[in-house]
């Protein structure tokens, strides 16, 4: 999963990503009551830059030790012009908040079902984590680029 936030007062972009450690995808008929639950490792955030990385993952930002999860669990799917929106809640930092992830993509693979989908400007703040002003941006962009193995 990438994830695209800004530093230093909103002038530089930050480039990361995060390991998925556990999901499953329920496609029914009618496809909308399909649905989704994504578990992130909160601890897997990677930037390329160990210094940041370790102060993302500290008590300043994420809080990882305390809170190790990240969880994603749709509500409702529907048709959003050319694609789909699935909206839900996102858990992190002991708080949940309504998310909409924007769905792109969805192919058959040989090895399962490949999607892209993409939640934007989600608010930190909303998450209760508000260390780092300015060093660490309020909003963040969050890409997944997914394979869904059959069970």
């Amino acid at each position: 999963m990438a994830f695209t936030g800004r530093h230093l007062f909103g002038l530089g972009a930050v480039h990361a990503t995060f390991t998925i450690s556990s999901g499953l995808l329920h496609v029914t008929d009618p496809v909308t009551a399909s649905t989704a639950e994504v578990t992130v490792d909160a601890s897997s955030f990677r930037s390329n830059r160990s210094r940041r990385d370790k102060d993302v993952r500290s008590r300043m930002l994420l809080d990882a030790a305390t809170y190790p999860e990240i969880v994603f669990v749709s509500e409702r799917l529907r048709r959003d012009g050319a694609g789909w929106l699935l909206t839900g809640t996102v858990t992190a930092h002991g708080t949940r908040v309504p998310v909409e992830v924007h769905i792109d993509h969805v192919a058959a693979q040989d090895d399962g079902i490949g999607v892209h989908a993409r939640a934007e400007h989600i608010d930190r703040y909303a998450f209760g984590v508000t260390r780092g002003k300015g060093m660490a941006g309020r909003f963040l962009d969050l890409d997944f680029n997914v394979v869904a193995d059959p069970a």
